[in-house]
């Protein structure tokens, strides 16, 4: 018996040392994954810039506008860590390259204390190339601090704000309307204002900073496409399922391209963060719409 218990003991020491082993190691591994996944989310997803290029066909898009290009940027959040006046100049090369007929801006400028940053802002974007317009509508950030202060440097560097309003590309005879929504989060939203100014001719578009409005606007049947932000993809998603932290009227439509009745929804990732300032598994995003004349119209 002796002989067995002795067996016996020293097989449980050796397991024990073997599971203090195993279970160090894995804890090490642990930590250090933790580490690299922590870095890659504040310090690298965060600049690592995704452009992503889509083909869409409009049903109403007259042949004029064939390939038309629209390059749409979202939720830039200016402040001074980590969108810079220098990091967001780097961004608007990177639009620039994309040589695009228009320019879509979905909102949410900044985060806080737009005085600070206004002006960073108006000579950033003051940048853009477009070869028509850069357009764009506000978001709830943006009415929370001071729409006032963030319309004036939108108007300073040259864009057309679309708060409640329709803007018109002529070709000929032909047009393509561009229309936007003001904030839906912040109350400000007025589609009847919208539809009353829509031309009946003519592709319609339309820029809302949040998604989720996609349902009421594609009830209307005059649009096409509608271009949202808001959501920021989540900021962190793991994969196979939705982003577990998302905003009201960003979570029925968080991310990506959407069939919503008639009407094609997209929602763009967005450029800046709100905190955490981390992203994962959701990079920042420029999107470069072709459009595309519907042939069995």
């Amino acid at each position: 018996m002796k002989p067995f218990l002795k067996f016996y003991r020293t097989i449980r020491r050796t397991l024990a040392k073997l599971t203090l082993r195993v279970f160090g190691k894995i804890i090490f591994l642990v930590t250090v994954l933790g580490i690299c996944s922590l870095t890659y989310a504040y310090k690298i997803e965060p600049g690592w810039i995704d452009i992503s290029r889509v083909e869409l066909t409009l049903p109403h898009l007259a042949p004029e506008f064939q390939g038309l290009r629209i390059a749409q940027i979202s939720d830039i959040h200016i402040d001074d860590n980590p969108m810079t006046q220098e990091r967001l100049e780097k961004i608007v090369q990177l639009i620039n390259q994309q040589k695009p007929d228009l320019v879509a801006i979905t909102g949410d400028f900044v985060s806080w204390k737009p005085e600070l940053f206004a002006h960073k802002l108006a000579i950033a974007l003051g940048k853009l190339k477009p070869k028509e317009a850069t357009v764009a509508v506000l978001g709830n950030h943006d009415h929370w601090t001071n729409p006032t202060i963030i319309q004036q440097a939108i108007a300073q560097a040259g864009i057309i704000e679309l708060s409640n309003v329709v803007y018109t590309l002529q070709r000929g005879s032909a047009q393509f309307n561009i229309a936007g929504v003001d904030d839906l989060w912040a109350g400000k939203n007025r589609l009847d204002l919208v539809l009353e100014q829509l031309p009946q001719e003519g592709a319609a578009i339309l820029l809302v900073h949040e998604p989720d409005f996609a349902d009421t606007s594609s009830a209307t049947g005059r649009f096409d496409l509608q271009l949202s932000g808001h959501s920021h993809g989540g900021q962190v998603k793991f994969p196979l399922i939705k982003p577990p932290v998302l905003p009201p009227y960003g979570k029925k439509y968080p991310v990506g391209r959407y069939q919503v009745g008639e009407m094609i929804q997209y929602t763009n990732r967005g450029l800046g963060m709100v905190k955490p300032k981390v992203r994962f598994n959701s990079r920042p995003e420029i999107t470069v719409f072709t459009l595309d004349v519907n042939s069995n119209s």
